[in-house]
């Protein structure tokens, strides 16, 4: 009977989508971390009658159709890049981007990826690192004996050194943005990587066209609504449960017209 694999495909589809919520929900708390959403697309119709085929010799024509539909697939996880709440850290090297764009991270492969998660240490020789101790592009060194790091809205680092009146600049943090945010791989660690859907990085720094600017001291929150995702969470599983429903109907239409055999 169609109507049971049709259903078992409603129960993959919302089981999947119950394991998104989850996932949303467990990191509602990580810094920078964007929700995903399921998409979802019915699939291959069985045409018993096609619409707009003629009926006689004088040309009359079906005005519908008899469609009978195979079930659901998911399509895609999409992420919703929409800018999380900015909160104060006080620590210095914590860094909020407000707008578009990410950090650029060098792996210690030498391939680049991209995060907005601007918690940022120093290691042992002194280069802006990741909590991972992966170094934040383009590499800046702060001298061991500076104080007072300032980090402007366009990414600019400066320190104060001994017997210098005035600060001195290091350098300028790097930025990244893509067209199509979405098409990014997410690699964990906060990461991410470019891939053929997201388009080549558009490099730039804080500041300019198209780009958000930094703030020191805070860090970005989640863009989960705990809501919004019970919310959500609950309609998933009412969807599961009246598919389950269908599985039990059709087993017993099945077990009907056994015992009338």
């Amino acid at each position: 009977m169609r109507a049971l694999y049709t259903a078992a495909t409603g129960m993959m589809a919302q089981e999947l989508n119950v394991e998104t919520i989850s996932n949303n929900i467990a990191n509602m708390r990580t810094t920078a971390y964007k929700r995903q959403r399921v998409g979802f697309q019915d699939m291959l119709y069985q045409i018993n009658r096609r619409a707009g085929t003629a009926t006689s010799e004088t040309g009359t024509i079906v005005p519908a159709g008899v469609e009978i539909g195979s079930g659901v697939r998911t399509v895609a996880t999409p992420r919703i890049f929409t800018q999380g709440n900015v909160t104060p850290t006080e620590k210095e090297y914590d860094l909020a981007i407000r707008g578009d764009g990410f950090f650029r991270i060098q792996m210690p492969d030498g391939t680049t990826s991209y995060t907005r998660d601007g918690s940022f240490e120093l290691d042992a020789e002194g280069q802006i690192v990741t909590v991972d101790g992966y170094i934040v592009d383009p590499g800046i060194v702060v001298p061991e004996d500076a104080s007072g790091i300032s980090i402007n809205a366009e990414g600019t680092v400066e320190v104060k050194l001994p017997g210098q009146a005035e600060p001195q600049e290091l350098g300028q943090l790097q930025m990244a943005r893509f067209i199509n945010r979405s098409g990014l791989e997410s690699i964990g660690d906060n990461l991410y990587r470019e891939t053929g859907a997201s388009g080549p990085e558009i490099a730039g720094v804080a500041g300019q066209e198209g780009f958000g600017t930094l703030l020191q001291g805070h860090l970005e929150e989640a863009n989960v609504n705990a809501v919004t995702e019970i919310s959500d969470l609950i309609s998933a599983q009412r969807a599961y449960e009246m598919n389950a429903r269908v599985v039990s109907a059709a087993d017993q239409m099945l077990e009907a017209t056994s015992n009338l055999r």
